[in-house]
């Protein structure tokens, strides 16, 4: 990410803000003090955006003129269900969310026992790592063993992964998806062996993520409400106890916030550390 511009004038963030996203650059408005701060999302648009900035700030009328003039006469329809759906995630959220839904539903045909012969954390040794079949450490977050299981995981993975494909970029979500998967699946072997599956040890990191880089920050696309973080740790806790009527891979959820936490805090400690070298 890079900061562009940083003004008091709200009007004039509002008015740069949307000539710059009508031009298809990716920006956003965060509030430091009294300051609002323009800041560029990928930073392979940084010099279309300075360019759009000075001429902004050549003629501001005249490129408030022309943003109106290319303005459709008429009213968009509005987004279909589908679309908005399309337009919360990324490429990869949407991808690896069809990829766990068609494992799901040939776990539910004769090739069962294939599927789960290739994707086990590693079915045929209850104590060493599976070194030799890498894939292995990842692909039991590809497993669900029950409607409930994978609604409730690809809504979250939606949810969370998408907003934060969006905002951070896919690079970004595919290493905290290898990082959560990989640290979330090898504790769980550890504690309970190979039979076991499900997203939720990367939702959890996702979550842990979301409540690092999103704390105290409303408009940060991340944040989360209190009332929400309270549910997931609850349930979390409700995991290690009997009141619940499935069973919970808790090792892999504990694992997983962690190591999510743990990339949370490194992702705003870069971001805080960006900030201040380009404020100097």
């Amino acid at each position: 990410m890079k900061r562009l511009l940083t003004t008091r004038d709200a009007e004039k963030m509002a008015q740069l803000y949307a000539y710059l996203q009508h031009h298809g650059v990716p920006v956003t408005v965060a509030e430091q003090g009294q300051n609002l701060e323009l800041w560029l999302t990928m930073s392979s648009y940084h010099a279309h955006a300075k360019a759009l900035i000075q001429a902004y700030q050549e003629n501001p009328e005249l490129a408030l003129q022309q943003l109106a003039a290319e303005q459709p006469e008429e009213l968009p329809h509005p987004p279909s269900f589908i679309q908005q759906l399309r337009a919360q995630a990324g490429w990869f959220t949407r991808a690896y969310a069809a990829v766990v839904v068609l494992i799901f539903v040939g776990m539910h045909t004769s090739f069962i026992e294939q599927i789960l012969s290739a994707l086990l954390f590693n079915p045929y040794d209850y104590e060493r790592l599976p070194w030799s079949e890498p894939w292995r450490f990842v692909t039991p977050a590809m497993l669900h063993f029950s409607i409930l299981h994978i609604l409730f995981n690809v809504f979250w993975w939606w949810y969370l992964g998408g907003r934060f494909e969006r905002y951070y970029g896919t690079k970004w979500l595919i290493l905290a998806f290898f990082i959560c998967a990989i640290a979330s699946n090898t504790a769980q072997f550890y504690a309970s062996g190979p039979h076991f599956g499900g997203l939720s040890g990367v939702v959890y990191g996702l979550f842990g993520i979301a409540a690092i880089v999103g704390w105290n920050n409303p408009r940060h696309p991340l944040f989360l409400p209190s009332g929400l973080i309270i549910f997931m740790l609850v349930w979390l806790v409700l995991g290690y106890t009997d009141l619940l009527w499935v069973n919970i891979a808790n090792t892999a959820h504990t694992v997983g916030l962690l190591s999510g936490l743990a990339v949370g805090a490194g992702i705003r400690g870069l971001t805080l550390y960006l900030q201040r070298r380009q404020g100097q």
